[in-house]
């Protein structure tokens, strides 16, 4: 589909809707072509690249002093049975 930019402008809701179901629209000025709206594919990642991204995030929250605590059990050291302060 090919509209005029200054006709694009009332109508961009619902070129973008179009645009979102899969049509490419083609917006003009002066009769020549000048740019595109096309739906964005979403990005698909493998296994292998998800793991790859989540790898630097592996390990975070967890002391480096060995003794086994992390993040998730630090208010273990910083309040008593009944959830007071020490």
């Amino acid at each position: 589909m090919e509209i005029s930019v200054t006709d694009a402008k009332s109508q961009l809701t619902d070129l973008v809707r179009q645009a979102e179901a899969g049509s490419e629209v083609v917006l003009t000025r002066h009769g020549h072509p000048v740019a595109r709206l096309v739906p964005i594919a979403p990005a698909r990642l493998t296994p292998e690249q998800r793991r790859a991204v989540l790898q630097p995030f592996l390990g975070i929250g967890k002391t480096s002093d060995g003794d086994g605590t992390d993040a998730a059990h630090s208010q273990d050291f910083l309040y008593d049975e009944h959830g007071l302060p020490k």
